[in-house]
């Protein structure tokens, strides 16, 4: 029987295990948080399967998305990571990751946890969505502009709407899954036992 899927996994193996394993379920855990608004800054103006593809590269490269250590990251880590091949080499974005880790525990500290300060802006809980078609799933939304120009107000760079609005897709602050996709019913049975 072959499971029917949103449009956007296609046929490609790891663009078919990522929406089938991880996209759309609720996270919250703040390492798994900081990977994925890692992930999504680079993806900015790319592909998400060009950053899935280097996402174990991206692991290697950033000392397993440890925000502690990236925090820390000094000019010689900058030039290591510019002349790494096996991720995306954009020095505004690799200046972000740096100074994106820093906010990131500066949040931390204000609110405990950063799952507790972005998990607020849904009351805890995931958004359900009800899409019948993936031309009806909307690029932001107007809770994805409230984050953002929160989190642009704490420091965090290569957050726009849209950037945000992915990162609540993949960490399943929202459920974008379509109606038909195998997915949506999944995901919101698991998004019951979490209440």
């Amino acid at each position: 029987m072959e499971f029917k899927r949103c449009g956007w996994a296609g046929n490609d193996p790891l663009y078919m295990d990522y929406h089938d394993k991880e996209w759309g379920v609720p996270v919250y855990d703040d390492n798994k948080l900081f990977e994925f608004l890692i992930l999504e800054t680079f993806q900015a103006g790319l592909s998400w399967i060009t950053v899935l593809r280097k996402r174990e590269n991206f692991r290697k490269a950033l000392d397993g998305f440890d925000y502690l250590k990236i925090a820390k990251y000094d000019n010689h880590d900058r030039q290591r990571l510019l002349l790494d091949s096996g991720i995306i080499r954009n020095r505004l974005k690799i200046d972000a990751t740096i100074s994106n880790a820093i906010a990131y525990i500066k949040v931390q500290k204000e609110f405990t946890t950063f799952s507790n300060y972005i998990w607020s802006f849904t009351g805890g809980s995931p958004v359900i969505n009800s899409f019948s078609s993936m031309s009806h799933l909307p690029a932001s939304t107007t809770l994805s502009d409230i984050i953002s120009r929160d989190l642009k107000k704490r420091g965090f760079k290569f957050v726009g709407t849209t950037v945000i609005y992915a990162h609540m897709q993949a960490t399943g602050m929202v459920n974008d899954h379509v109606r038909e996709c195998f997915r949506y019913s999944e995901i919101n049975s698991l998004i019951k036992t979490l209440k």
